[in-house]
């Protein structure tokens, strides 16, 4: 089994609790690239490494870290089989999948089973630390170009989008793109909750989206369960889908 083990730091050089990771990929360049983006950045902490989903399961059983950043296509066992099984087993971890463009297959089943979060292989520095901050903290994060691929899969799958089995895609089977923001929200949207919306639908996390719009992270939260209620959706990724059919 290629695996690697640290030992992990229980807190930061400021006394806050440092952010736990493991590294799951096959190829070991690509574990090194990451441990040297994200080890040490705003408080992470790289408690270990594996090189397939069955070692991954075994070094979360060990290490309990707080979020695993593993990859959908790897040997013996593959990343989502891996997910799966950290579900089934109760696993607190959160894990933020490791995608490519010729894994498009696989995404709409990772969010079922339960990734919190996607993030391109080739993905600059600061977004992989992002990534793993907002996965700590609970926070879903898609870059643009991964929503956008979850969004057309979602809006192609049959029969429908993840979890719910009611979006259906355009008559040309095309991907709708955001609404501008100065777009006039649907009927029974307040302004505010379409603001809300829109930027859901572009990627940003909670803290982003109060930032943007002056408002509390409460604040954001409510307006999101106020369109989960009216839109008939349940997760990020459905809100999204409903906003670009809305705006089509």
């Amino acid at each position: 089994m290629d695996a690697m083990v640290t030992s992990a730091v229980g807190e930061d050089r400021h006394g806050s609790p440092a952010v736990r990771v493991l590294l799951v990929d096959d190829e070991a360049l690509m574990r090194a690239g990451l441990r040297l983006m994200i080890d040490g950045a705003h408080g992470i902490e790289v408690i270990g490494e594996a090189a397939d989903g069955a070692a991954a399961l075994e070094q979360v059983r060990s290490l309990a870290p707080d979020v695993v950043l593993m990859d959908i296509r790897m040997p013996r066992m593959t990343g989502l089989e891996s997910l799966r099984a950290l579900g089934d087993e109760g696993a607190v971890a959160r894990v933020v999948m490791l995608t490519a463009f010729d894994t498009d297959d696989f995404l709409l089943e990772a969010l079922r089973a339960g990734a919190v979060s996607f993030l391109l292989k080739d993905s600059p520095p600061e977004e992989v630390v992002q990534a793993v901050l907002d996965a700590a903290a609970e926070r879903p994060r898609f870059s643009p170009e991964v929503l956008s691929r979850l969004v057309r899969l979602a809006s192609a799958d049959s029969p429908g989008s993840p979890g719910d089995g009611s979006v259906s895609g355009g008559a040309d089977g095309a991907t709708p793109e955001v609404p501008p923001a100065d777009s006039p929200a649907p009927a029974g949207i307040t302004g505010r909750e379409w603001e809300v919306a829109l930027l859901v639908a572009r990627g940003l996390p909670n803290p982003e989206i109060g930032e943007t719009l002056y408002m509390s992270v409460a604040t954001v939260k409510t307006h999101l369960g106020r369109l989960y209620h009216k839109l008939q959706v349940t997760n990020r990724v459905q809100l999204a889908i409903r906003v670009l059919e809305l705006g089509s």
